[in-house]
């Protein structure tokens, strides 16, 4: 029977086996796309090393932040496929109880992390583009998923709002990266 953790890694990495730069070669914005690209692969090799050395807590961090890179890039129209990420409430229970004070401690430092960087940008695009709406959604999408990371926090959820803030952190990198925010303090905080 496979276990919850390995179907998320296997439904992931189809994801994306399927996803494709959506724009032609060279363009800046095809140059974007590809990094996207690059960073959702790294962190499924990173969760897949994480899952071989026996750390579910770490592999479940690093597929939803790359789950959350990926979906931005759709979201953007930079990136084609159609990666959809699962149900967080699904997540719930799919951490041995032996790893849950990683488990905890991890969901309280990516809680506190997602919560600084969103105090740490600002959007970058000048008010009458087209680009600063889309900065704001994206801004809007991590605070949305960073409430849902607290909710799930406080049903007792931990592997649903680890997932939560992760998938939220991996949508304000990428719009780090595609230079729809400007980044004003904790610089450290983001991998552009």
């Amino acid at each position: 029977m496979t276990s919850p953790l390995l179907l998320l890694f296997e439904r992931y990495t189809q994801a994306l086996e399927h996803a494709v730069p959506s724009l032609p070669i060279p363009s800046p914005y095809r140059a974007v796309a590809d990094q996207i690209l690059e960073m959702a692969w790294a962190y499924q090799s990173d969760g897949e090393i994480f899952l071989q050395s026996r750390d579910p807590v770490n592999a479940l961090a690093a597929w939803c932040y790359g789950y959350g890179w990926l979906n931005a890039g759709q979201y953007l129209g930079i990136i084609s496929g159609s990666a959809l990420f699962p149900e967080i409430s699904l997540l719930h229970g799919i951490i041995p109880p032996s790893d849950h004070d990683k488990l905890g401690e991890k969901r309280s430092r990516y809680h506190q992390m997602l919560s600084t960087a969103l105090t740490s940008i600002e959007s970058a695009p000048d008010e009458s583009s087209f680009l600063s709406s889309i900065s704001a959604d994206i801004n809007t999408i991590a605070i949305e998923w960073l409430k849902a990371g607290e909710l799930c926090s406080i049903e007792g959820k931990s592997e649903s709002a680890l997932a939560a803030f992760s998938y939220g952190y991996g949508w304000l990198d990428t719009g780090v990266r595609a230079g729809l925010f400007r980044i004003t303090k904790d610089r450290h905080l983001f991998t552009a």
